[in-house]
């Protein structure tokens, strides 16, 4: 049985050779030609914060090739909610300390100028 696909939610892809990188990927959009844009979240051998090639939304419908991890009303409303996560997939990675993921974040936001108004 095939699922409703929808901005925000995030899936596992099931793929055989992602199944050991933990490969997780958020939708982003969906066109009118009934494929998504989404951007790696989480992905333990590969890049994450990057967007992948665009994917077919009945792909992603499909509970045998991606496991639906996340539904869009457990995301915050906020639209600031994705640019974080964005910002902060970007950097993550064994080396990735919280002082990148803040300052990830931080950017993501625009607040570079506070930043500098606000030190002594």
């Amino acid at each position: 049985m095939n699922r409703t696909v929808g901005v925000g939610q995030l899936y596992r892809d099931l793929a055989r050779d992602m199944r050991e990188r933990d490969r997780r990927l958020r939708v982003i959009s969906i066109g009118d030609d009934d494929r998504a844009d989404c951007f790696v979240e989480h992905d333990l051998a590969g890049p994450t914060g990057k967007k992948t090639p665009r994917i077919q939304v009945r792909a992603l419908a499909s509970p045998g090739k991606f496991e639906l991890l996340e539904d869009v009303s457990s995301i915050p409303a906020d639209p600031r909610f994705t640019t974080l996560v964005t910002a902060i997939t970007a950097v993550y990675g064994a080396e990735a300390t919280p002082l990148d993921y803040a300052r990830a974040a931080w950017g993501a936001l625009g607040l570079e100028d506070t930043a500098d108004r606000a030190a002594p």
